[in-house]
């Protein structure tokens, strides 16, 4: 295996994950699933409260969570290193000459690869025997940028055989070439062509609505073909955007230990685990294996002390005592009583006074001086989004595609270390602003824009999963605030993540209703300190102050303002817009969906349904 680039580890989560496409710079790749893996240059995460919710759907065999294979920096200068790093295969299949438009597969022996061992980036395949090559160089083969996709997964080469000839292939072996006609790109000015027997279709009937193309069940990412899949397959581009969807969880990392010990044993639990009895760890001490990194924090306690933590900690997950699969419970009780919270390395909590001018929405602001996130990559789909996991009771039903041949025993996560601040509101007010007639009537407008949604998606049944209007509520104020903030405390957009925290108080774990705003970001944006300054109560007042006001009026007024709920499945969103209330796609727990800003305050369309008068 030859290097070809360099991805973030946070990127193989929600950007190239497995089964996705990377564009390098001369030809087009796909990342392999977990069974081609490296495991032994991966660096485990420990998240017991992930682990036990991703446990809920992928079975319990699931039971760690790895970093990507990163090579160290010395392995640059030793040539004999060996190659670290995600797999990939080139993919698709097809590619096509630059200069003679002759289109072939990888396999047919017409391009051959070329690797430059000092520049990786150079590594393409080169068409040897064009007639039309100059100066006796080979020109370049690019990857073809039509394939095949459907609802469940599946990613296919196009058939371009079966598309020239109209279904019925008389020439084997065939010549194709694929000829563009203008400089526009656009499908009706692609030509293929049978050079055999001169048989040409344009690219623009792959696209038409009524085109058929039956899916053939490939999973290239797993050398992998399911012959049983019932969905209609669509003609995609080789970059769209609804190639692939990344159904990621994650967790706040909260100490549940309180003395000195407990807290050094969670943190460096991912290294302690494998412990196998106090003799054991006695050797290891002595020898300095795995302890060499660990002496100084362990220098003060002997080896009975943390023999009985690591035992402690062990059986406490062993007999049943492992955190609950709620995600967002034990987080709300500790942002809820922030003065009671432990404290370690990557966590730790401030209470200040609520945001002056809002006292009587707000209950006392936290601000979130240390956090930890860890995110899983649990699985993907293509043309449309599963859905949005907030939490893991969310995850019964909808399309998810594996990301190894068999019941994976690990999976791909990122860890991420930031800073926040903590918003609850106050339940009495917003009992009685639910209980609006106004409002009542715009929670049913969601309910059926959620209804067609899930219908249209064959999701059932349709009303499973309706947060309400009180995470319309929160999520429509997150989002305003974010935009806000951003302006002033010096992170990019991207850079400042929401978690919401809304349930009604017939719920389990009930009444919620907060919102936390956090840097999640894997570089040194995510630990500079700005968010945790706006928290101050007249910074903070002023920044709300700001967000609502510029809630008022879009840009794209009075169509903004006038769009409701849509019937017909297309989204669930009310008077929102790009220029408003949507967030970057990293930074928007549902998919910015359950998004309106009439719930915040009076438009030009609606009057009545705000909660900030």
């Amino acid at each position: 295996m030859n290097e070809l680039g360099t991805l973030r580890p946070s990127q193989l989560i929600f950007t190239f994950g497995i089964g996705s496409l990377v564009d390098l710079p001369n030809l087009s790749a796909i990342v392999l699933g977990l069974d081609d893996w490296d495991t032994r240059y991966c660096r485990e995460v420990e998240e017991d409260r992930l682990v036990v919710a991703v446990q809920k759907r992928l079975g319990a065999q699931m039971n760690r969570l790895y970093l990507p294979p990163i090579k160290l920096d010395s392995m640059d200068k030793d040539p004999a290193a060996p190659a670290i790093g995600v797999p990939v295969a080139p993919f698709p299949r097809w590619m096509r000459c630059s200069l003679c438009d002759t289109l072939a597969t990888v396999e047919s022996g017409v391009f051959k690869l070329i690797q430059d061992p000092y520049r990786p980036d150079r590594t393409e395949y080169v068409h040897q025997g064009c007639l039309k090559g100059l100066g006796g160089r080979a020109p370049s083969a690019l990857s073809v940028r039509f394939l095949l996709a459907c609802r469940e997964g599946h990613l296919t080469d196009f058939p371009w055989l079966a598309f020239v000839h109209k279904g019925n292939v008389p020439c084997r072996p065939a010549t194709l070439t694929l000829r563009e006609f203008g400089a526009s790109g656009d499908a009706s000015d692609i030509i293929i062509k049978c050079q055999t027997c001169l048989s040409e279709r344009r690219m623009s009937d792959a696209f038409d609505p009524d085109a058929d193309f039956v899916c053939p069940g490939h999973h290239p990412h797993l050398r992998l073909v399911e012959h049983d899949c019932q969905e209609q397959a669509k003609a995609i581009l080789l970059g769209a955007s609804n190639s692939w969807f990344p159904t990621a969880l994650s967790a706040l990392s909260i100490p549940r230990a309180t003395d000195t010990l407990g807290k050094l044993i969670e943190e460096q639990w991912a290294e302690l685990k494998d412990t196998d009895d106090l003799d054991e760890l006695r050797l290891l001490r002595k020898k300095r294996q795995k302890f060499q990194t660990l002496i100084p924090l362990f220098a003060q306690f002997d080896d009975d002390a943390i023999w009985a933590a690591i035992a402690g900690k062990r059986g406490g997950v062993q007999q049943g005592m492992a955190p609950p699969e709620d995600l967002k419970l034990p987080e709300w009780q500790v942002f809820s009583a922030p003065d009671t919270a432990a404290r370690s390395r990557d966590f730790e909590l401030k209470r200040v006074a609520p945001p002056q001018g809002f006292e009587t929405f707000f209950e006392d602001t936290v601000l979130v001086e240390r956090i930890r996130e860890v995110r899983a990559l649990m699985g993907f789909t293509r043309i449309e989004s599963n859905a949005d996991f907030a939490e893991a009771t969310l995850l019964e039903d909808g399309r998810l595609t594996r990301l190894c041949r068999g019941s994976p025993t690990w999976l791909p996560a990122s860890e991420v270390r930031g800073e926040g601040i903590f918003l609850r509101v106050r339940e009495a007010e917003l009992s009685a602003w639910q209980a609006r007639s106004s409002v009542q009537q715009l929670q049913k407008e969601f309910l059926d824009s959620h209804k067609a949604w899930r219908t249209l998606r064959k999701l059932r049944p349709p009303e499973e999963g309706f947060p309400g209007i009180r995470l319309v509520l929160l999520h429509s104020l997150a989002h305003a605030l974010m935009r806000q903030i951003v302006l002033d405390c010096g992170y990019s957009a991207a850079s400042v993540r929401e978690r919401l925290y809304s349930r009604q108080p017939t719920e389990d774990g009930g009444p919620m209703a907060g919102i936390l705003l956090y840097t999640a970001a894997p570089d040194s944006e995510g630990t500079l300190g700005g968010l945790v300054e706006l928290g101050d109560p007249l910074t903070l007042g002023r920044h709300l102050q700001q967000a609502l006001e510029s809630m008022r009026l879009c840009a794209s007024d009075p169509l903004c303002a006038d769009h409701r709920p849509d019937t017909l499945g297309r989204g669930i969103q009310g008077a929102c817009c790009h220029a408003c209330q949507f967030a970057p796609e990293t930074s928007c727990e549902r998919g910015n969906r359950y998004l309106d800003r009439s719930v915040l305050v009076n438009t030009f369309s609606v009057r009545g349904t705000a909660f900030f008068d």
